[in-house]
């Protein structure tokens, strides 16, 4: 028998950081995303030899192990590390498995899509379907926060782990004490569909490290540097101007939005932005973008630009010169997925 998930990577639309603690403790924080049809996978495969074999096929890393109730983090595979670590201490008894967990990721790590929340979130829910674990969707999603960001000491925000186990257009809200609300939101088809049409994935081809981005714009808070948390607080109110403008259906206000955003989020840690990013960004203007931003914690990765109209076949084509490649998506409405294979 294999027991598999699947959950969705996401797209941050706005208020992409005040999902971060200590921001969203002190003044709460608002996130809207929608989850597309890229993913990470998990399967697991049970064993009887008292072997545990960790296998990253998009990494192209194999670990193999004696079955214990600890598998140590050392910079390798630490997320299905973590997440084995978790389960059995949690839901286990501290009994050891046996088993073979293969992952693999749609996008590559430092995308801005989410993907190492998201990965947690699919292992998670590849243990709860072999296992049977009682995990609701809030259950899930703050088990697997908790796996990344307390566990295995990775910074980062919330909103990844809720986006890619609810699913579809939602509205968050974050609190203290790691208290999170999420408001799916009932977006007309139409609207989801010009939006697709409108909205142009590139990846710059830099990957970066999240966390660093993070932990620069953690300590700009914690010293009250007055630019980035006012522009914070800008981000926040971004994400209601995009939530009354999806639901409203008026696309032509998304761009100026995105721009807005951009603007702000470039205030909150210095390594968000590198003049690469800004020539991509204002090449894309100059040919018919509207607005955009980089995904995630900025600093490389993809980046999303509405352009409306034609003007996305002048912008795909001026982009040419940087090296990236463009991704084609969709809007998915499902978060996590779960389900095992029987092989006589």
């Amino acid at each position: 028998m294999l027991f598999r998930s699947r959950a969705p990577l996401r797209l941050g639309l706005a208020g992409g950081g005040t999902d971060v603690s200590p921001y969203c403790d002190m003044y709460g924080g608002a996130i809207l995303n929608a989850t597309i049809n890229l993913y990470a996978y998990a399967t697991i495969e049970p064993r009887t030899d008292g072997k545990v074999i960790l296998s990253s096929v998009d990494q192209k890393k194999n670990l193999e192990y004696d079955s214990s109730i600890y598998l140590k983090p050392d910079g390798n595979l630490d997320l299905l590390k973590g997440t084995y670590n978790r389960v059995i201490k949690e839901f286990n008894n501290g009994q050891p498995l046996s088993f073979k967990l293969t992952t693999f990721v749609d996008a590559p790590a430092g995308s801005g899509l989410g993907s190492s929340s998201t990965l947690v979130v699919a292992i998670l829910g590849a243990f709860a379907e072999w296992l049977r674990l009682p995990l609701g969707e809030y259950d899930t999603a703050s088990l697997a926060y908790q796996i990344e960001r307390k566990d295995l000491s990775i910074s980062g925000g919330k909103q990844d782990q809720y986006a890619a186990t609810f699913g579809g257009f939602n509205y968050m809200e974050f609190y203290d004490n790691d208290k999170v609300v999420v408001n799916p939101l009932r977006i007309k088809r139409e609207t989801i569909n010009e939006l697709e049409l409108n909205l142009l994935l590139y990846y710059t081809g830099v990957s970066r490290f999240s966390s660093d981005i993070i932990r620069d714009q953690i300590k700009n808070v914690e010293q009250k540097n007055d630019q980035s948390v006012e522009s914070m607080h800008s981000l926040k109110q971004q994400a209601t101007l995009m939530k009354e403008a999806l639901l409203r259906g008026e696309l032509n206000r998304i761009g100026e939005i995105l721009d807005f955003g951009w603007e702000n989020k470039k205030k909150m840690a210095q390594s968000i932005t590198n003049p690469f990013i800004e020539s991509v960004y204002e090449t894309a203007k100059q040919n018919g973008a509207l607005g955009g931003k980089v995904s995630g914690a900025g600093g490389g990765g993809f980046m999303m630009l509405f352009v409306p109209n034609n003007s996305r076949y002048r912008v795909i084509d001026a982009l040419s010169q940087f090296g990236g490649y463009f991704a084609k998506f969709q809007f998915v409405e499902t978060g996590l997925e779960t389900w095992r294979v029987r092989y006589e």
